[in-house]
């Protein structure tokens, strides 16, 4: 027993718990700052891209009542993708109260909406090569609907 009234064990236990604390404060348990979001999923872009084609042949059907025919399959069909790709990333749809509105620019065309499958067709091709193998059927099949969907818009 020291002058102080400590003893050898108290003060090394005290040491001991003290090591403990900055250990824990160390960790962030004691941490106050928020988690960092999670990095968006891998297939949103996917996503993304299925619902602006079918708003995009949306569009132009109702523009072009001679076409709709022709888009009103493949605006479902994207409107089909979107649901999977929503349910495998575990998001949900925007909800699409307001309906697509008639007018048009100069892109709204069949020649537009084609590169436009081109283009998200590239997309999805890339997104296969790296996806996961649970998601890579998903996303071929993705894939060669928007190509057979360019050859439609011949």
């Amino acid at each position: 027993m020291s002058d102080s009234g400590h003893t050898r064990r108290r003060v090394l236990g005290a040491s001991g718990a003290l090591a403990g604390l900055v250990t824990l404060s160390g960790c962030g348990l004691f941490d106050d700052d928020p988690e960092p979001a999670p990095a968006p999923d891998a297939l949103q872009p996917l996503l993304d891209e299925a619902l602006t084609l079918a708003a995009a042949h949306t569009r132009v059907a109702l523009a072009q009542p001679a076409l709709a025919a022709k888009l009103t399959p493949l605006a479902e069909a994207h409107r089909a993708h979107a649901v999977e790709l929503a349910r495998v990333i575990g998001t949900t749809l925007p909800s699409g109260g307001a309906a697509p509105s008639a007018a048009t620019t100069g892109a709204d065309t069949a020649a537009a909406l084609r590169k436009s499958e081109q283009a998200a067709q590239k997309t999805a091709a890339a997104a296969c090569r790296s996806a996961p193998a649970e998601r890579a059927a998903l996303v071929g099949s993705i894939a060669a609907a928007r190509a057979s969907h360019a050859e439609a818009l011949r």
